[in-house]
């Protein structure tokens, strides 16, 4: 984390104490985040991150600030503060009552709080281990990006801990779901495929450009439900975040995976360019 944070309107040092041991939202998880990248100053993908975290809010009965453009305005100054121009930025909007043991009326109904970081190196490519049963998608829940992310933590660690790089979740049908902070894909040729929303997984934005707006010839990319054996059958496999891009995956639970097709790094290189068009584009605006 970089020196400074934004809370509500303000930028503080990161160690000021600003935040209250009463707030509902602190205390259980009770609101929403998104991990955006920023590059030349350019919140990448801005709307579809803001539009996700709506969604979700509204869900979960998390009030949101009612104007994203103040929100967006002082996310630049904590850029601006922080000298983080290439980085990664993390957004929550934390509800502050509610429940039992809220504390006093802060005046409130939300806390924004936001902070950046550097980027991180991710390397070529990662090793996945499988964990059952982590994920429910009959929930209504189920797809939400919430702050309650302890057990996506837990899972991470516990693989870590075994040398591997991420958790690779199933639901309860034992179909794949995602990673614990990524979404999944496999190549079969030219034919790309990422398990549909109904295994539970979330709707990351890299995922949905890739679904909806990026586009190579010769390649299409579709929803489809997958099986642990279709990912170890693939030509490839490639995790998605913000933060990673399009990671390829070298094993899973030490079987390797043969990565001799051409399709992440054909989708790879375009979504750079979309990238890079979109920063463009802001920046053109902001001028």
């Amino acid at each position: 984390m970089h020196r400074f944070i934004l809370h509500n309107d303000s930028v503080y040092e990161a160690s000021e104490t600003t935040l209250a041991a009463g707030q509902t939202g602190l205390l259980t998880g009770w609101g929403v985040f998104s991990t955006i990248r920023v590059m030349d100053e350019v919140l990448f993908a801005w709307e579809r991150h803001w539009a996700r975290m709506t969604r979700d809010a509204k869900l979960l009965r998390v009030p949101m600030p009612t104007d994203p453009e103040a929100v967006k305005m002082n996310l630049h100054r904590l850029i601006e503060a922080n000298d983080a121009a290439n980085s990664t930025l993390r957004l929550s909007v934390v509800r502050n009552a509610g429940g039992t043991w809220s504390g006093p009326a802060s005046g409130r109904d939300c806390d924004v709080i936001a902070f950046t970081a550097s980027p991180r190196a991710w390397g070529a490519g990662g090793r996945l281990t499988c964990v059952a049963q982590a994920r429910h998608a009959a929930c209504v829940f189920a797809g939400t990006k919430i702050l309650a992310w302890a057990m996506n933590l837990t899972w991470l660690e516990e693989a870590q801990s075994r040398g591997f790089d991420e958790a690779l979740l199933l639901n309860e049908r034992g179909e794949v779901s995602e990673c614990t902070s990524a979404n999944i894909f496999i190549a079969e040729g030219r034919q790309v495929y990422t398990p549909p929303l109904a295994s539970g997984c979330l709707p990351g934005i890299t995922r949905e450009l890739l679904l909806g707006e990026i586009h190579v010839a010769g390649y299409r990319v579709n929803e489809k439900t997958l099986f642990p054996a279709d990912l170890e059958a693939a030509d490839e496999v490639f995790i998605t975040s913000t933060t990673r891009e399009l990671l390829a995956v070298n094993e899973i639970d030490g079987r390797p995976i043969r990565n001799s097709g051409g399709a992440r790094q054909a989708l790879g290189t375009a979504f750079q360019d979309y990238e890079n068009a979109y920063v463009r584009t802001r920046l053109a605006v902001s001028r």
